[in-house]
């Protein structure tokens, strides 16, 4: 690897950040840990940490293309990416564009129902909390964004959601919702960071509705590694499936 790894900064369930040679720059390390239900349940799985590194990375990219900020610069090698350091707003975004997990249990919605426009959801990044569900004015009164703030993230996710969505249907992915998170450049300024990748979003496949996401390790279903592989080799072109092995 060309970048040098330095110090480790954070450790969290399924990734590790170190510092670079540039004070402004760190290395994502993906592991292969899966967890659900808040850490609960956990087990290690070979190769996740590679797939999850490779859908990121041109998730990011995809972004990128349509003019969205992010924390990605480029992916060094398999598991290893090298991204902007950002100071991590604790907020967890989630974009919903039809009823699927939690929310079927906190609310009346229908399995399956569509929601136009998405429904955008914010909880409390805390796990002495347990991640609750808030509202702007929470937010706010917590100090972890101001009004302005909060309505750019919306904006931000709405776009995000967009550009995703068309993407992965031209892919044959029917996106269903996704968790993602933001932080503040060195300019103050509003970046997607973490990942996106099935560990974050639940993924469709279009033409058989196989769920390719953590949900199969959530509902202790087989074929967990299989999924990412798929969803890896469903957005990568031969170009990128060349150059990091993939076939």
């Amino acid at each position: 690897m060309t970048e040098k790894v330095g110090k480790l900064l954070y450790t969290g369930k399924a990734k590790d950040v170190y510092e670079t040679d540039d004070p402004n720059h760190v290395i994502v390390k993906f592991r292969d840990d899966i967890t659900a239900g808040d850490g609960e349940k956990k087990d290690n799985i070979n190769m996740k940490g590679y797939y999850n590194s490779l859908i990121s990375a041109k998730l990011f990219q995809v972004l990128e293309d349509a003019g969205i900020k992010t924390q990605y610069i480029k992916l060094v090698e398999p598991r290893y990416m090298l991204s902007h350091r950002l100071e991590m707003i604790p907020l967890e975004v989630i974009a919903r564009n039809k009823a699927a997990g939690s929310l079927l249990r906190r609310f009346p919605f229908e399995e399956d129902q569509e929601f136009v426009p998405p429904l955008i959801q914010m909880d409390y990044k805390s796990d002495e909390f347990g991640d609750p569900m808030l509202n702007d004015e929470i937010a706010i009164a917590l100090g972890l964004v101001n009004r302005e703030e909060i309505r750019k993230i919306k904006e931000i996710t709405l776009k995000i959601n967009n550009t995703l969505k068309k993407f992965l249907e031209e892919k044959g992915i029917t996106l269903v919702d996704f968790k993602i998170e933001f932080g503040f450049d060195k300019d103050r300024n509003i970046v997607l960071g973490d990942e996106i990748s099935p560990d974050t979003c639940r993924f469709w496949d279009i033409k058989t509705c196989d769920t390719l996401d953590k949900d199969l390790f959530r509902k202790g279903e087989s074929g967990v590694i299989e999924a990412y592989r798929k969803v890896a080799l469903m957005l990568l072109d031969d170009e990128e499936k060349n150059r990091w092995g993939l076939e």
